[in-house]
């Protein structure tokens, strides 16, 4: 299988093919990276790639219908990692993730379409675009009720993948993970800005009264979820990829500053952040049932292993965060 990345310098997809270079994973004889590299896609993320026997990276978006359709005519199976992901940075200007999350999709998927021959299309996408709920879990056959911006764009990119599938008879599917940490993030999510401003020696901003509620997923388990679906999903379907871990913005604080030696004066209450989702949860049985999915990583250890991986590579993300975002 040639396997075609997007957005594979960032958090997600450095981890995909991370995992998949160190445990030798079979089923790729060409593996071709694409990365616009904007201000969340690292290029030292891919360091690792000299162990991929074929491999090859090209710097371009996904929007660039010329290079897109090239790269997927080359191709046996496209995993789309390209997004911007950010909540805040949407909420700002959303006009970014309109066109990586909406036309970035819709390029892929003309390309797909246009091949002359059958391409598996996996689109990585979010349990945001579900919306929030108070209790229970969403599982795959729940409405999507975006209500951000960024999740509203996950939610259209998702829309546009089962349309063209139905329509154009393409295989395609979708998977929808919670939220992500681990080692290679940017600066900028909860996990990485609070861990990196300790070490800095400041204080962490936390929205509201942290009583907002979330479910954890390590990005190696998560990366196995992508690879399992990808290499034996049912097509036109969708499996959430849960971590099994809820636990309130509050919560995942206090346990960062313990595991940091600090106490909770280090918190400094910030003003929420607008139509702040209360609560995400995804039933994860499908892909639990079908395709033998489960989380192996425990939240606790997962973490000191990020806190120590944050401590030992400042020379990583200290110019992340004084970079001047595009």
């Amino acid at each position: 299988m040639r396997l075609l990345v997007t957005g594979g310098a960032g958090f997600i997809g450095s981890n995909f093919l991370r995992m998949i270079a160190k445990l030798e994973l079979s089923g790729f004889t060409k593996i071709t990276v694409v990365d616009k590299l904007t201000y969340a896609g690292v290029l030292e993320n891919l360091d690792f790639t000299s162990t991929i026997s074929d491999y090859e990276f090209v710097k371009s978006d996904i929007c660039d219908e010329v290079i897109i359709s090239e790269l997927v005519n080359e191709c046996d199976a496209v995993i789309n990692f390209a997004a911007e992901s950010h909540v805040d940075r949407s909420i700002l200007g959303s006009t970014n993730f309109i066109n990586s999350n909406i036309v970035g999709v819709q390029v892929l998927l003309e390309a797909v379409k246009n091949s002359n021959k059958k391409i598996r299309f996996l689109q990585v996408s979010t349990d945001e675009v579900y919306g929030s709920i108070k209790i229970g879990a969403w599982d795959e056959e729940c409405c999507v009720k975006p209500n951000s911006p960024y999740s509203a764009s996950k939610a259209s990119g998702d829309l546009l993948v089962r349309a063209y599938g139905v329509t154009h008879n393409l295989d395609v599917l979708i998977t929808r993970s919670s939220n992500n940490y681990g080692t290679h993030q940017f600066p900028e999510k909860l996990i990485p800005l609070f861990i990196t401003n300790i070490i800095e020696g400041k204080k962490v901003p936390l929205y509201g009264n942290g009583h907002n509620v979330r479910d954890w997923l390590h990005v190696t388990d998560h990366c196995h979820g992508i690879y399992a679906a990808l290499m034996n999903g049912k097509s036109r379907e969708i499996y959430n990829i849960g971590g099994g871990r809820e636990l309130t913005n509050l919560e995942i604080t206090t346990i960062i500053l313990k595991e940091m030696e600090l106490d909770k004066s280090f918190i400094e209450y910030v003003s929420d952040r607008k139509g702040h989702d209360f609560r995400y949860s995804v039933n994860w049985l499908k892909i639990n049932r079908e395709l033998g999915y489960e989380p192996k990583i425990n939240f606790e250890d997962g973490l000191r292993d990020v806190i120590r991986w944050y401590r030992e590579n400042e020379s990583w993300w200290r110019p992340l965060k004084i970079r001047k975002f595009e």
